[in-house]
């Protein structure tokens, strides 16, 4: 089963450029930053922002990311700016990339307490695939006798994000244009384009039930060309402005156990557990992340009104 993972994993580093994906992370709904540009600057706050995920506990080769992101507003609180890096590994391919976002907001209302925000984001992706290490059955495939190969692709991305306190709705695509007609890892088969862009839609909303509790349902809905539909439905509880606990079920996927504490005002630490509801689940102990946050505000008491998003 292991040479079999292997091999595939081969497979997509190497044939399956035409369908890159976007980063996966669990903890999203606590950063909108990895999955919409439009998320930067929201608060009035600046914000850094690191994870860490290791997929498929057991595998050798499964994928492993981290990834590091910053976001906040300008002095007026009308525009924002945000930078990502991201390193993710599959085998024997790793993809780095590096991305610079921009936001504008609209007030919808006096006290500007509804905004909507458009964002743009603007990068690279740098693949590297050392297809010569791969562990394949026919070890004459000429695709797998390659040394390392390399391709550098720019690429671009823009969001919508409508918010309040208490609410918001988004849509998004992270990668909207990507430079990759001539990026064909010298194989002629590959298809038209090696990426496919995913559009992400989202919404929550919180029901403050008392000074102690609230609940925060959310769902995410991804989108990909020639790929099945999922969903991420996610339900938090907080406790005492301080403590949350949820879960996930991300369809044809995993059901995922969310825990996030915040030490302060201005830290936070996340953590979330992937339990495999595929084949794979016999194989693998799971997927593990986490999530460390840090805020840069002047606040030396906590706020009557926590931050939920």
């Amino acid at each position: 089963m292991r040479k079999i993972f292997l091999l595939l994993v081969g497979i997509i580093g190497a044939i399956q450029l035409q369908a890159q994906q976007e980063i996966m992370v669990s903890q999203y709904m606590f950063s909108g930053l990895f999955i919409n540009p439009a998320y930067s600057g929201t608060h009035s706050f600046a914000e850094a922002t690191a994870l860490y995920r290791t997929q498929w506990t057991g595998f050798e080769g499964a994928p492993t990311t981290q990834t590091f992101g910053i976001e906040g507003p300008l002095s007026n609180e009308l525009m924002g700016v945000g930078l990502t890096f991201t390193n993710d590994k599959i085998g024997d391919t790793r993809q780095t990339e590096v991305f610079a976002n921009y936001s504008y907001h609209l007030f919808l209302n006096e006290a500007a307490t509804t905004r909507l925000s458009f964002g743009v984001r603007a990068g690279f992706s740098d693949y590297t695939a050392n297809l010569s290490e791969t562990k394949v059955f026919d070890n004459g495939d000429p695709i797998f006798s390659q040394n390392q190969t390399n391709a550098f692709v720019p690429k671009i991305g823009a969001g919508v994000y409508l918010y309040s306190n208490l609410w918001y709705a988004g849509i998004s695509i992270p990668t909207i244009y990507a430079a990759d007609k001539n990026v064909r890892f010298n194989i002629n088969d590959v298809g038209d384009r090696y990426f496919e862009p995913h559009t992400y839609i989202t919404a929550s909303y919180v029901f403050i039930r008392s000074d102690n509790f609230a609940i925060k349902p959310s769902f995410l809905i991804k989108y990909q060309n020639g790929a099945p539909l999922q969903a991420d439905i996610n339900c938090n509880l907080l406790i005492k402005n301080t403590f949350w606990i949820g879960a996930s079920y991300r369809t044809g996927d995993a059901i995922i156990g969310l825990l996030e504490y915040n030490i302060g005002t201005n830290f936070r630490v996340g953590y979330a557990y992937d339990f495999t509801t595929t084949a794979l689940s016999d194989y693998n102990s799971g997927s593990h992340e986490i999530m460390l946050s840090f805020k840069f505000a002047k606040e030396t008491i906590k706020t009557k009104s926590p931050r939920y998003f």
